[in-house]
């Protein structure tokens, strides 16, 4: 199938042309038809399944068709929300992209940052505004934000607002939309909590799902070193050694851990940034588009700080913490092996992270090949097991002889001789019976 097929506008079709696009992705190819006909959409897809794609298309093919029959001042008529600014950001060029051959108005709105240029880009006229939840609800609040005329809904990203704690401040935006509208509604995956929320917004939506929600890429070569904590760094710097390795995707559980990697990868004369929350707006974006253009090798991120991350080329993802949720694994590793390329995604587990390791293989129903030719090897890798309590040898007639007898009046033996004599027939039984 091609963009051709899917009824759009030639204003996009030139745009999908020059942006080198002909073929649509398995969720392209569901969800746009849909979408045009002003279904609400539930759309179940992973990371680099081309998804952005799949509503900004329709979305902009719309809003061109309504604007003929919309008169008067440009108000905002769709509201992307995501849950981070990367993200916001990646959604805002694709609809830049996608929508160049149109004089629609796109808008990209978050935190960190000083408002005065949101909000005056806002007051001159926007179409599409992308937002993420805190900053659009401060602009709503003072008064700079109207969602009246919306008429086009996406929330992007659900899980991870989930995981992040907007849950909430996504439902006091949904409050303030109107009732009739459009509805779109992507999660990579559909924890009770996500249907619950979906079930809030979509009225008859049509359902997509290219992937099994905890499903891995099949194109991503999967891998684990176990290694001791303290050898982790060594290790990576070791991997790194292979210079087919251009760029390397790290990811840590903390932001402290983030700058500490980062910092002695740079040490070891191995060009690395850190990206994570407690970093400025415009630091984030300098060492992403630094890692985008090579100039960084190794990106280190911790999870919330990566979902914005959109690369096609990368080759290499490295979890050198494991993550304690499952999930979390199949996103980071969902960075690389992007648009149909191939990919490795390399994990260290050490003695504290086998459990997590188990998690994560009975999430994505595989076990990961264990690779054991390295220089850092665990100690003790298999687990010691607690030895079982030795049971005293048994001798002819042992309990006969020692049989505490039921009537305790009659035992001549002093209480504390008697529960002695009794303990070893006492433990016989509990094994047995346990």
């Amino acid at each position: 199938m091609s963009f051709q097929q899917l009824n759009l506008i030639e204003p996009i079709l030139k745009a999908l042309n020059t942006e080198g696009y002909t073929t649509p992705t398995p969720i392209q190819q569901q969800a746009i038809p849909y979408v045009l006909g002003r279904r609400d959409l539930l759309g179940v897809a992973q990371t680099g399944t081309g998804k952005t794609a799949a509503f900004a298309i329709p979305i902009i093919q719309l809003l061109v068709q309504d604007k003929n029959i919309i008169p008067g001042k440009r108000v905002i008529r769709s509201l992307i929300l995501t849950p981070t600014r990367e993200l916001a950001i990646q959604i805002g060029e694709s609809f830049e992209a996608y929508g160049r051959n149109t004089n629609l108005r796109y808008k990209v709105i978050f935190g960190g940052v000083n408002q005065h240029g949101q909000v005056e880009a806002i007051r001159s006229g926007v179409d599409v505004l992308i937002a993420t939840p805190g900053r659009l609800l401060d602009l709503m609040n003072q008064k700079h934000v109207h969602l009246n005329d919306i008429n086009f809904f996406v929330l992007d990203e659900a899980d991870r607002m989930l995981d992040m704690g907007f849950v909430h401040d996504v439902k006091k935006v949904i409050s303030r939309l109107p009732r009739r509208r459009q509805s779109l509604f992507f999660s990579a995956t559909m924890p009770p909590e996500i249907v619950a929320l979906a079930d809030t917004i979509l009225v008859s939506p049509a359902r997509v799902e290219v992937t099994p929600p905890s499903s891995t890429v099949d194109l991503i070569n999967q891998s684990v070193y176990f290694v001791d904590k303290g050898n982790k760094k060594k290790l990576l710097m070791d991997i790194l050694n292979d210079h087919e390795i251009e760029r390397a995707l790290v990811f840590t559980r903390t932001k402290h851990g983030a700058d500490k990697v980062a910092k002695e990868l740079t040490r070891a004369g191995i060009q690395a940034q850190a990206i994570h929350g407690n970093k400025s707006q415009n630091a984030r974006q300098n060492a992403l588009n630094n890692f985008k253009s090579k100039a960084t090798r190794v990106l280190v991120a911790t999870d919330i700080a990566a979902r914005g991350i959109d690369i096609d080329d990368l080759t290499h993802v490295v979890n050198f913490e494991l993550p304690n949720i499952p999930e979390s694994y199949v996103h980071r590793i969902g960075r690389t092996g992007r648009a149909g390329a191939s990919g490795h995604a390399i994990a260290f587990c050490d003695a504290e992270e086998k459990e997590y390791l188990r998690d994560i293989q009975k999430l994505i129903g595989k076990q990961i090949p264990v690779l054991d030719d390295h220089d850092y090897p665990l100690i003790n890798h298999h687990p010691v097991q607690a030895p079982k309590p030795q049971r005293p040898a048994r001798k002819p007639n042992q309990f006969r002889t020692n049989k505490v007898k039921s009537n305790p009046v009659k035992s001549t033996a002093p209480a504390t001789q008697q529960t002695q004599a009794a303990e070893p027939k006492r433990r016989q039984w509990f094994n047995h019976n346990w």
